[in-house]
């Protein structure tokens, strides 16, 4: 695998090296021992799937606060989406700058989301299916969200919102949950 650290800390590209011959290819997608050698957590608590039926669904942006704050090794396995990922570290010189990154069923890559994330995407196809390996479980008294169209993050979605949650619509924005935010996602 190939790692490609963004201009996020942490957070980092991972692309396939396909080993070809006339059956296709076979590549390795996860190896624990790669992880740990870029510094990254390779903890999997959860595997989810996500089937988006339309182009231009929107999902997010998501996240947990700590102690229950989740990796997430994010790819489309079939279609493709624009991802979308928030430092909200307090510490971080880059809180509150995003990154968007285009991943595909036919480009293979994956982005490794770290912990103190808000992540999100928008379907590219119809028929677009994310496969997460996500490093914390699910925690629902601790999940939270921003919502994507705030304007202080700046997010450019490519495509009009065909379809999106009531509870991913109600996300509040930045001036309404800054200081807690900061607050929660602060390390002690």
């Amino acid at each position: 695998m190939l790692f490609t650290e963004t201009r996020l800390p942490g957070a980092f590209l991972i692309d396939i090296e396909p080993r070809a011959d006339n059956r296709g290819f076979f590549a390795r997608a996860f190896c624990q021992r790669e992880f740990e050698a870029h510094g990254l957590k390779p903890a999997i608590a959860q595997a989810n799937i996500a089937f988006n039926t339309r182009r231009g669904t929107l999902r997010g942006m998501h996240f947990q606060f700590p102690p229950y704050a989740e990796t997430k090794v994010v790819r489309a396995t079939r279609g493709a989406i624009l991802d979308i990922i928030v430092d909200l570290r307090p510490e971080s010189p880059t809180y509150l700058r995003s990154i968007a990154v285009e991943l595909t069923a036919d480009n293979h890559r994956a982005l490794y989301v770290p912990e103190r994330f808000a992540h999100g995407y928008q379907t590219l196809e119809d028929g677009t299916e994310t496969s997460y390996q996500v490093g914390e479980f699910y925690a629902p008294g601790v999940e939270s969200g921003l919502s994507p169209f705030d304007p202080a993050l700046r997010l450019e979605w490519p495509l009009p919102v065909t379809e999106m949650s009531a509870k991913d619509r109600g996300w509040a924005a930045l001036d309404e949950v800054g200081e807690t935010l900061r607050q929660r996602m602060a390390v002690s």
